[in-house]
């Protein structure tokens, strides 16, 4: 055999396993359908966002976090129900991970030449009990650098290996099968597709020009999940979030389709939880699209008031940065597949961030003169060009113009002006004392005793209907797809087990593909800034794993 292990998928998870594997001293094949300005995978799109713990950022902003009050936020969170069987390795991989973000994954990664950003964000606050949904501390690590500050490392450590020989990465070479002898995999065949020049995330050509067929020890499938795939997540959408949305737009390329996983069941891996899946409630459609129906997700402060699409108020605690997933069943419930927000130029200006190292060049391009740049001049450069281009958002003076355009976007003329102004006027009267019934406006005030949201996340509470705090701005809100929480079933070492629990001889998964873990480390929801570490984690421990081995 010319290599000892095929790797299917050059995403983060897939680098990060190459880098552990011929550090093991293995030779690695890695193939990849898509063209070479892809490599990365959706990593490179990304906030950069990681889950630490208790981390010397934490500690300079007061907070006092822990492994014991991760662990009760990530049991909270995943509420796992399937113990004895779909859950049973995710739960073991949720331990290890939670292990990892409260030891050794910051000096790692620090190690690598990965450094933060100062200030902490607080994702997903939950807004239950103490022991359910959400981080009780913020946790949510941006890197330096954002996505491609990730990637970069494990990218610079695979095209050295490439120099000496130990990897062998070959772009366009699409898996159409898996080869296996006496039930274990063997190698992979496939399909050589044209040369493309699409660059990263555009869509590339499906023109075959020849085959292929390779042969190692093992195979790794990191390919990711299926969030490109609007079909095959209508068809495993989660019963407990009702009828799926007729209308979403992609958060990940076109080619985040779900392939391999259906290749790697069809020689018997066993994929669990495949009605778990992760989906924003805010996104906007992007103005400048890179792949088809690309949307962008707000990150919102959480100052917005959230109506559905009949000019509701969503209910505690289905607020902005509360409760992702609560929220999306919410919108489900109304029978609609968009809702709003209406704010201020105040709010905006402080609380909105888009997702995507794109859509933040200070951090990305790892500008301090951009970044300190964001509280002099309000609204990041890339949040006002939505304003100004993209069709999700409504500005205007006064509430009456608000509301009336807010219907010709949609054409429905759905939305009362007074029943909208009775319910904005009723929070704005909660304004007038330092108490108040009204939770999210509590949820304001608390979130300011954190010194990292008082000085660049959270705006200082005011009336919303107030003209010196204008002018008001409606964003219509999108459903946006983006993560798979379950996938290929695997143990600690990352091997792929069958439907009787065993592991199959010969073939290995970790990233998304695996659920980011055992087949849904997350359970049913995410703690946020779990995405890329699972990946990172996954990655590395199969690799070290499989190169042992």
């Amino acid at each position: 055999m010319d290599y000892d292990v095929i790797v299917v998928g050059a995403g983060l998870a897939g680098l990060v396993a190459t880098t552990e594997l011929v550090a093991g001293g293995k030779r690695v094949l890695l193939l990849d359908q898509e063209p070479e300005a892809s490599l990365g995978g959706q990593a490179w799109w990304s906030f950069g966002g990681l889950f630490l713990v208790d981390s010397p950022e934490q500690r300079r902003l007061g907070i006092k976090d822990s492994r014991d009050l991760a662990w009760q936020d990530w049991l909270g969170t995943a509420g796992f129900d399937r113990e004895e069987d779909e859950d049973y390795w995710g739960k073991k991989w949720a331990e290890a991970y939670v292990e990892f973000a409260a030891g050794e994954k910051r000096a790692w990664l620090r190690s690598l030449g990965i450094r933060f950003f100062p200030v902490v964000g607080w994702a997903e606050r939950g807004g239950y009990l103490a022991d359910g949904h959400g981080n009780s501390v913020p946790r949510f690590h941006i890197v330096w650098g954002t996505g491609p500050g990730v990637v970069k490392p494990f990218e610079v450590r695979v095209r050295e290996a490439m120099k000496k020989g130990l990897v062998d990465y070959r772009p366009r070479h699409r898996v159409d099968g898996l080869i296996t002898s006496d039930a274990a995999v063997m190698g992979v065949h496939g399909t050589v597709l044209a040369p493309s020049d699409a660059q990263r995330g555009e869509k590339s050509n499906r023109e075959r020009i020849a085959d292929f067929e390779f042969n190692a020890q093992a195979v790794m499938v990191t390919s990711g999940g299926i969030g490109g795939n609007h079909a095959l997540i209508r068809e495993n959408w989660p019963k407990w979030l009702g009828t799926a949305p007729k209308h979403m737009i992609s958060g990940v390329p076109d080619h985040v389709d779900g392939r391999m996983l259906a290749i790697s069941e069809k020689a018997g891996a066993r994929i669990v939880n495949r009605d778990r899946m992760w989906h924003y409630t805010e996104g906007i459609k992007n103005w400048h699209p890179i792949w088809p129906m690309h949307g962008i997700r707000i990150l919102p402060g959480p100052s917005s008031l959230w109506f559905d699409a009949n000019g509701n108020r969503f209910r505690t605690p289905n607020f902005p940065g509360f409760d992702t997933l609560g929220t999306l069943k919410a919108i489900m419930d109304t029978g609609y597949d968009y809702s709003w927000f209406i704010l201020t130029q105040k709010i905006i200006a402080k609380e909105f961030a888009l997702s995507g190292s794109e859509q933040n060049p200070d951090l990305t391009g790892k500008s301090i003169r951009g970044v300190l740049s964001r509280a002099r001049s309000g609204a990041p450069a890339p949040v006002r060009a939505f304003m100004d281009k993209g069709e999700d958002f409504v500005v205007a003076d006064t509430l009456t113009e608000l509301v009336s355009r807010m219907n010709a976007l949609t054409g429905e003329k759905r939305l009362d002006l007074h029943k909208i102004k009775q319910q904005i006027e009723a929070r704005d009267r909660e304004m007038e004392n330092p108490f108040t019934k009204d939770l999210q406006v509590a949820a304001l005030r608390v979130a300011r005793h954190y010194k990292g949201d008082r000085l660049i996340r959270v705006a200082s509470p005011h009336k919303i209907l107030d003209p010196k705090n204008g002018p008001l701005i409606a964003v219509r809100l999108n459903i946006v797809s983006r993560k798979t929480l379950g996938g290929l079933q695997t143990d600690l070492s990352g091997r792929v087990l069958d439907t009787l629990g065993q592991s199959i001889t010969g073939l290995y998964a970790a990233g998304e593909a695996a659920g980011f873990g055992g087949g849904g480390v997350h359970g049913y929801r995410s703690l946020e800034g779990t995405f890329l570490g699972g990946c990172l984690f996954s990655g590395r421990q199969t690799g070290r794993a499989l190169a042992k081995e």
